[in-house]
């Protein structure tokens, strides 16, 4: 049987990936946090545990089981089976993964940022799927808002970045507000 990745960040936009049969779906027991990691300046979108938390994300087949490409998407993470903490609308279920990065190697603080063009990427993707209530809840199940977002539209610096309609660039300015992020100026 193909076996089935849950993305959660970036794999959310379909502009960002060619993976087949995407669905969305949710993931028991975890929340996203921005996540410090030495040797970058910008923070990783990682999943931890968390007992009361779903999060919603998208699940999209792994042909031929051939992993490697996403595990070059997603170095720096570990690649987890999610075992039954995956509720999806797939029959029978398959086997699913999620990324996450490794607890040893975050650092408790840091001058890292979040690149605003990496966020902008991520909001899409969940407006499309899920729409702004979906958008809400993403803001709402992510932890280290704390972390400052390095404003980088103008010249991206994201690899996948993806051009945003003034609604889109609003809906993300607006939530932004709403968890007092701090905006830096490249």
């Amino acid at each position: 049987m193909t076996p089935y990745f849950f993305g959660y960040g970036s794999l959310v936009n379909r502009s960002t990936h060619a993976y087949p049969d995407a669905h969305p779906a949710q993931l028991q027991g975890w929340q996203r946090a921005w996540v410090r990691c030495e040797g970058r300046d910008t923070v990783f979108l990682s999943a931890q545990p968390a007992p009361d938390i779903t999060i919603d994300g998208l699940i999209a087949a792994v042909p031929g089981d051939d992993w490697a490409a996403l595990d070059e998407r997603e170095r720096g993470y570990a690649r987890i089976v999610s075992g039954n903490a995956v509720v999806h609308p797939l029959s029978p279920l398959p086997h699913v993964a999620h990324y996450s990065v490794p607890p040893e190697h975050h650092l408790p603080d840091g001058d890292h940022v979040i690149l605003l063009s990496y966020l902008d990427v991520v909001v899409q993707g969940f407006l499309r799927e899920f729409g702004e209530k979906g958008v809400a809840r993403f803001f709402n199940t992510t932890a280290g808002w704390n972390t400052p977002v390095l404003n980088d539209r103008a010249k991206p610096i994201y690899s996948r970045a993806q051009k945003l309609s003034d609604d889109e660039t609003g809906l993300v300015n607006d939530h932004l507000r709403e968890v007092d992020a701090t905006l830096l100026q490249p």
